[in-house]
């Protein structure tokens, strides 16, 4: 049985090899993981505005408030300038390094984008920049991305004399693809203006984002995303780098309209995103194991593993019991390795449901920190509460009956070598 799971899995292998190696998938991978910056920024801004507000503080509260509008409140002009830089560099590798197709991405998502006059001003809303046009964001930019690189690709540039200094000569080489897909989007801006939707924006907001958050952001699809990602990591693929990026631009959506409410004094919308899942799967719920092995392992070569692998489980680096027992293709851990993730979702989101635990703000939670203080930006003592009793009690519990079974093979490996 094991040899067909093992033979059916290798069969889908390269499929999920094209899955992980797909330019568009990375390039979305890419844009969102380089956005953490702004979004745990922005996400200690909202919480600091939050608290400075009920202590009267109100200057730091508005400078909070301001910097949560420049980082999160603008996400989705971010996410337009990186993917199609990160799509550019892709095709066109060492010869251009997509800066100018960021350009021109951030140029005709402002071109789409809506204008408001108030008075004698005319402005721009947040309404499209924020979590509203996070995917309107992710298709300009896969769209100016791709059709800068085959523009490039064609020669359809300026080519200036030799001698010329690269920063001239690469400016002018952008030149025509700037003109021409700035062209575009002023057509498709024109269009949409004519139809009931009005932009761009609105069409793909309501036709694609707001039914896929709604499919999503259910207990059901997190907990199924968990399953794949820890199956597939099972047969030795990596899962985050090939599920992750299909529904991390939901997730971060909602994670951002989430933190919009949190700020506003509003109750959190959302149970589930990216915070939530990254909070409560911390570590891959690993640190169990790393603590059954330390403290209740017989065989010689666990108990060594635990004491090695104990310091980075601490800080949710799981890598060394992961390849050190190894988990991978090792039946033994089957069931808790594909299973816990998901089981730890079912727990969390079950509590947050029933109001025995706050929701999650939507603040990202930083990598690395120690076992409890990641989740603090949850926004509430409740979830580290909750973190730990997974972390420390459930999880070893969940790989007890296996790890019992592991060690005692291993024990007795050891003792008939002796």
């Amino acid at each position: 049985m094991k040899k067909k799971v093992i033979a059916f899995f290798n069969r889908l292998q390269p499929i999920f090899g094209r899955l992980g190696n797909n330019k568009y998938l990375q390039a979305i991978m890419g844009a969102m993981m380089a956005t953490l910056g702004p979004m745990i920024l922005g996400s200690l801004a909202t919480l600091i505005a939050v608290y400075a507000g009920k202590w009267g503080l109100k200057p730091l509260a508005q400078i909070m408030g301001f910097v949560n509008t420049a980082t999160i409140g603008t996400i989705a002009l971010y996410v337009a300038f990186l993917m199609a830089k990160h799509i550019a560099h892709m095709v066109l590798q060492e010869s251009d390094d997509g800066t100018n197709a960021g350009i021109v991405s951030l140029m005709c998502f402002l071109i789409i984008t809506p204008l408001t006059s108030l008075k004698s001003v005319t402005v721009i809303p947040t309404t499209w920049l924020g979590s509203d046009g996070l995917f309107s964001a992710i298709i300009v930019g896969l769209i100016v991305g791709r059709s800068y690189a085959y523009m490039k690709q064609h020669n359809w540039t300026i080519k200036m004399p030799a001698g010329v200094p690269p920063m001239v000569s690469n400016t002018f080489a952008g030149l025509v693809p700037a003109l021409l897909i700035g062209l575009f989007f002023i057509l498709v801006a024109f269009g949409f203006s004519l139809t009931p939707f009005g932009s761009f924006h609105q069409l793909i907001f309501t036709m694609i984002e707001a039914p896929l958050q709604h499919l999503g952001g259910s207990f059901g699809a997190m907990i199924l995303i968990c399953l794949i990602e820890q199956l597939v990591w099972f047969f030795g693929i990596h899962g985050t780098s090939v599920i992750v990026p299909m529904v991390m631009p939901i997730w971060m959506s909602l994670d951002m309209q989430n933190l919009t409410a949190y700020q506003a004094g509003k109750d959190v919308p959302h149970i589930y995103g990216n915070a939530f899942f990254n909070i409560y799967t911390w570590g891959g719920t690993a640190l169990g194991l790393v603590l059954l092995m330390l403290f209740f392992a017989k065989s010689k070569r666990f108990k060594t593993l635990g004491k090695v692998a104990i310091i980075p489980a601490l800080f949710g680096i799981t890598e060394p019991v992961i390849f050190g027992t190894p988990l991978v293709l090792n039946f033994d851990f089957f069931v808790p390795f594909v299973t816990n993730n998901a089981i730890a979702v079912m727990i969390a989101g079950l509590c947050t449901k029933l109001g025995l635990v706050a929701r999650c703000t939507g603040a990202q939670p930083v990598f690395g920190l120690p076992l409890g203080f990641h989740a603090l930006l949850g926004g509430h003592i409740s979830i580290v509460v909750l973190v730990l009793i997974i972390q420390l009690i459930i999880s070893p519990l969940l790989w007890y009956p296996w790890f019992k079974m592991a060690d005692n093979k291993a024990a007795a490996e050891e003792n008939s070598k002796n």
